[in-house]
């Protein structure tokens, strides 16, 4: 068999709006997501002995005793216990997505061990039954089998496609001190504005937010996380204004955080404002669009 690579590509919420608490415990969630270049990458080989072998390198390396339970390694297991698959895989991933950041890195991994393991392999699979493995994975891995802008409602796990906007120029800035575990984050939001979500009001959320997702101009950005991780964490508030005050026409905390990006007119001005952040990880990254992420990870999804 080949060697195989593929790129696992990160992603940021464009918006991110919570409307209440569910009676499961959960969050009733209304997000867009949206890919971006920034990615991991996965290499696939050939081993002589049966079942899975994993390597991480880069800034986020796991100890060889903990790499079974990495997210790639589950994923590429589930394939192999599903397709009753029994020859040996090396499998390596050299991370560049900061873990923890909100960036969805680690189910990007996932998503891409899923794609690039039916490629190596050569096997197909039902899209209805990759996207239960998925699924089982984490709440956003089946989004990115799909990439470009999508809708993610519930829980954040149903996921629909939406079109595709212009592309953007983005500076992703991730300090290297701050980490925000999303239970956390989730904490901290105040009970009594989730109180105060009546009905009506939820409501009105979401029909607002239905309105932007089938309009045809770019909506603005907006996080409900942002004002509580932010309370908790002011240099993230600064880097927000240091953003803006570079250049950014936007700017806005990703996910549950800790990383802060920002929409630039041009590359060339991101990277003019990467100096403004020298001791954080900064990213120069555009959005990719469902066609090209598909095109890049070869559409495997559809067997």
């Amino acid at each position: 068999m080949r060697e195989v690579r593929i790129p696992a590509y990160a992603k940021i919420n464009l918006r991110l709006e919570i409307l209440g608490k569910r009676a499961d415990g959960y969050h009733e969630l209304r997000t867009v997501f949206q890919t971006v270049s920034l990615h991991d990458t996965l290499c696939f080989r050939p081993a002589r002995e049966a079942g899975i072998s994993l390597l991480i390198r880069g800034n986020e390396a796991l100890s060889r005793e903990a790499a079974e339970k990495n997210l790639v390694y589950r994923a590429a297991n589930a394939l192999r216990r599903e397709l009753k698959i029994r020859s040996g895989v090396e499998i390596t991933l050299q991370k560049n997505i900061p873990a923890g950041r909100g960036l969805g890195g680690g189910s990007s991994d996932a998503a891409a061990a899923l794609l690039g393991y039916l490629q190596f392999t050569r096997k197909r699979i039902e899209p209805v039954r990759l996207l239960e493995i998925a699924a089982e994975l984490g709440a956003d891995v089946p989004f990115f089998l799909f990439g470009g802008r999508a809708l993610g409602v519930s829980k954040g796990d149903e996921i629909y496609p939406l079109p595709d906007l212009e592309k953007r120029t983005l500076l992703i800035v991730s300090p290297k001190e701050i980490h925000v575990p999303t239970p956390d984050a989730y904490r901290w939001l105040h009970a009594p504005e989730l109180a105060s979500l009546t009905k009506a009001a939820a409501n009105h959320k979401l029909l607002r937010f239905c309105a932007l997702c089938w309009s045809a101009q770019e909506e603005s950005l907006e996080n409900d996380f942002e004002a509580a991780v932010f309370q908790r964490h002011p240099r993230l508030a600064q880097i927000k204004r240091g953003l803006l005050r570079g250049g950014a026409s936007e700017a806005l905390l990703a996910g549950s955080g800790s990383a802060v990006f920002g929409v630039f007119p041009s590359p060339a001005k991101a990277r003019r404002a990467v100096v403004g952040f020298p001791h954080d990880q900064a990213f120069v990254c555009e959005t990719l669009s469902r066609a090209r992420y598909q095109r890049l990870t070869k559409g495997a999804w559809a067997g």
